[in-house]
């Protein structure tokens, strides 16, 4: 059965767009569309959808309200759309850590490619994603000095990964190990998703640059775009940001930076978390191939168990954990608590 979509834009335009790209694809079906939260709260009720589509910025109510709305009352598969700008993409990564499964940027027109063509690739995954995990309480991390012990972490996660990059580099002390990060993020938008994460976050949490040395108490945002965040040098590990073709069906691309890492063997740390597809997982074999140590993030509490699980099939996977055990785990096996 088609994937049933309800768009929810108080622009006629976009939705015409919209509706012009998804009817395209046979395997979706848009059933409606509504102009607010208020027209789309009925629509809502009335056709069902399997997944919706919803503008961050609407007239009487924000999607950002809305869709709090939506993940208390009837959780569903939620993707946000949104302007480029920084107020748009701000709000756009608040969506995110409330519970909408994906976001895409506007057009914005020129010859600058329509986001909108990758639409119905997005929607038929948010479709296929959990809006139920129920997540434990995070497992206290322990609060002495860290010694970060001359390792290097290296994480990936796509659909879902925001809320749960959250929840681990929460728990990260200002003296972590150099973290480098691939999220499957539109351009435009990682810029605030690294703010918003330097904000709650004792480490520095920054967009890598090419060139950058990696130091303890960093954490490097790969940024959205068609560029791949790789890891470069043994005794100063360093930063790169290379052009080339999506590797896994994406750029940046985990599996790009995990085959990097690999190259540091027994001082990487490798942690693969929620998201649809298979990057990262050669990448995650390649780490452990060469001695370093993996972790993957359990079936229970993925919004989609893709990623993790095709690593784990692999046997890419030292120990596939819970997301509230995920955080402890890493900075176990990439440092030590000093107890003064």
């Amino acid at each position: 059965m088609p994937v049933r979509v309800l768009i929810v834009d108080d622009s006629p335009v976009i939705r015409a767009i919209m509706k012009s790209v998804l009817r395209q694809d046979p395997e979706i079906e848009v059933i409606g569309e509504a102009g607010d939260p208020y027209e789309a709260r009925e629509a809502i009720k009335r056709l069902n959808p399997d997944v919706i589509t919803l503008d961050v910025e609407m007239p009487r109510m924000s999607g950002v309200e809305f869709l709090k709305k939506i993940m208390q009352l009837r959780p569903m598969p939620v993707v946000m759309v949104s302007s480029l700008t920084a107020a748009g993409s701000e709000k756009a990564i608040d969506a995110l850590a409330i519970g909408a499964v994906d976001c895409i940027g506007k057009p914005v027109g020129g010859d600058t490619p329509n986001p909108f063509l990758e639409l119905p690739a997005i929607l038929k995954n948010a479709a296929r994603a959990s809006t139920n995990v129920q997540y434990a309480e995070q497992k206290t991390v322990r609060r002495e000095a860290y010694n970060p012990a001359d390792k290097v972490v290296f994480i990936g996660a796509s659909t879902g990964g925001v809320d749960a990059l959250f929840r681990i580099l929460r728990s990260f002390p200002a003296s972590c190990p150099p973290t480098l990060i691939v999220q499957h993020m539109p351009s435009g938008f990682t810029a605030s998703f690294a703010s918003r994460l330097n904000h709650h976050c004792a480490p520095t949490v920054r967009e890598a640059t090419h060139g950058t040395v990696l130091r303890p108490g960093h954490v490097y945002i790969a940024p959205g775009g068609d560029r791949h965040l790789e890891v470069s040098g043994k005794h100063e590990p360093t930063c790169l940001l290379v052009d080339g073709p999506p590797v896994s069906g994406h750029s940046p691309s985990v599996d790009r930076l995990f085959m990097t890492a690999s190259a540091l063997g027994p001082r990487a740390v490798g942690v693969l978390l929620t998201g649809m597809g298979r990057d990262g997982a050669d990448g995650l074999k390649a780490i452990r191939d060469r001695g370093g140590y993996t972790i993957a993030q359990s079936e229970a509490t993925c919004v989609v168990y893709g990623m993790p699980r095709v690593a784990a099939e692999i046997g890419a996977v030292n120990i596939q954990l819970p997301l509230n055990m995920i955080a402890a785990e890493t900075l176990k096996a990439a440092g030590e608590w000093i107890t003064a």
